[in-house]
């Protein structure tokens, strides 16, 4: 179909987000009841111009609850179980009480899957024009098409290849925060996992494509020189248990990143990895091989130091108002330093993920977004803020973007309406334009306890002219 601006839904199919907010749950409930019943006499009404007025013609309280609907039918069943305060897979619910600036996080390997990107790129025009500039930018370094890569054509290389699974998932993961920003999520600041650190760079503003492509194609392409030489695993304890564990063979496996208070992957010699994994299951330790054959962050990279500055020479890193919250140290860093001997550090030195999210959390970051295709680092984020939040109670947000098997707009905006309904600054207003023609005369808000009718002819437009509306 025809879509309403830069990636809104279109008027011919596809989910819509329905907005409501009150100031209580009753208040909340009242009204999707209204809206539920309201809608199911109207059947014929357009769902985009409905979510248009809601999105635009209300004023916005903290009780809040998004439906993301395809169709009427699921649209009437959703919003009457928001009524009736039972759950329903198209309903979002949250209390607006977050409103520091979000952080992107851009993860390393691992959450790609088959065909992560194809269902956005036929659907999501800033989703398919992202990725359209990615593969540009990379067909001056690969001998391979990112979108054969992503949908899969004959003759296409898999993502199996270190050399290009890394490319394709920076490709994606710009695009999806291509997404957000479309949606008005601005990153206050990015935090990136090993390679997850080219797309946070680009994003802030600090690496151009052209010099972003360059650093993720030709470093992927370097590292394929150490196959078949060592390995990585992930296990579920903290860091100083590892080192305990490590102990007995020094200078065989170290730790490559530390996720979580218990989550930590090391990388070394393969003989090495399988005497660990012998040891664990003695110990009753849970361990899980990653399926690499190199070693990411750990001595092994040493001996691409001089490569990786030949190839990546010359990139011109730039300066940022976006926080750069650096994995390597754990702590922001000016972004004129990610010149080439940064993206060499990033791929040798331990990735301090847990450091940097605690350090985002301590400077007033409560939301975390990360931007993949499937969550890997969500529950290590989730760990660290508990228990850096401590018995506080403060309340912060952890979300996704995508799910494995779940890559199209319905995952997506149920994302951002976790955000929008948590309090963070996200536009679900389907923009109106030639294929949108405007406001709907909606059922008035459920005050609760009095009656508040609008005059007929004033319309959402004159209510929100008046005062009544409000701004995300």
């Amino acid at each position: 179909g025809v879509h309403s601006g830069p990636g809104r839904p279109s008027r011919t199919g596809g989910p819509v987000p329905l907005v409501l907010s009150a100031k209580s749950e009753a208040a909340l409930r009242e009204q999707a009841a209204r809206l539920s019943a309201w809608l199911g006499e109207r059947a014929g009404l357009p769902l985009p111009d409905v979510a248009h007025t809601l999105a635009t013609g209300r004023a916005r309280f903290d009780h809040r609850a998004v439906v993301v609907a395809d169709g009427h039918p699921e649209a009437v069943a959703a919003l009457a179980a928001l009524a009736g305060d039972r759950p329903h897979d198209a309903v979002v619910t949250g209390r607006a009480a977050l409103a520091s600036g979000p952080v992107l996080v851009f993860p390393g390997q691992g959450s790609q899957w088959a065909d992560m990107a194809v269902e956005l790129l036929d659907t999501h025009p800033v989703f398919a024009a992202a990725i359209e500039d990615c593969h540009r930018a990379f067909a001056e370094f690969t001998d391979w098409s990112l979108l054969d890569v992503l949908r899969s054509r004959p003759g296409a290389p898999g993502l199996d290849r270190v050399d290009v699974v890394q490319p394709a998932l920076f490709a994606v993961m710009v695009s999806l925060a291509r997404c957000w920003q479309a949606y008005g999520v601005t990153p206050a600041a990015v935090i990136g996992h090993s390679q997850g650190e080219i797309a946070a760079a680009h994003i802030a503003g600090a690496l151009s494509l052209r010099d972003a492509a360059k650093v993720v194609t030709l470093r992927s392409k370097a590292i394929t020189a150490l196959a078949g030489t060592g390995g990585m695993a992930s296990l579920a304890l903290p860091a100083a248990d590892v080192e305990r564990l490590l102990a007995p063979r020094p200078g065989r496996i170290g730790i490559a990143a530390v996720n979580g208070p218990r989550s930590t992957v090391v990388s070394g010699d393969a003989a090495a990895l399988d005497a660990l994994e012998r040891d664990c299951a003695e110990q009753d330790i849970r361990i899980r091989r990653i399926p690499v054959d190199y070693a990411s962050h750990s001595a092994h990279v040493e001996e691409l130091d001089e490569t990786l500055h030949r190839v990546l020479d010359g990139i011109a890193p730039m300066d940022t108002a976006t926080g750069f919250i650096s994995t390597v140290t754990g702590e922001p860093v000016a972004t004129t330093g990610l010149g080439t001997g940064y993206w060499y550090r990033n791929l040798r030195r331990t990735v301090r993920f847990e450091q940097a999210v605690r350090t985002a959390y301590e400077r007033g970051h409560r939301i975390f977004i990360e931007v993949s295709p499937h969550p890997v680092l969500t529950a290590g984020i989730e760990d660290t803020l508990q228990e850096t939040a401590g018995a506080t109670d403060e309340p912060y947000l952890v979300t996704g973007t995508l799910r494995r098997e779940e890559g199209g707009p319905r995952r997506l905006l149920t994302s951002v309406a976790e955000v929008h309904t948590a309090g963070g600054a996200a536009d679900l207003v389907p923009h109106p334009d030639a294929d949108c023609p405007g406001p709907v005369d909606l059922p008035t808000y459920a005050f609760q306890r009095r009656n508040f009718w609008l005059a007929p002819d004033t319309g959402a437009r004159n209510a929100a002219a008046a005062g009544a509306g409000g701004g995300v």
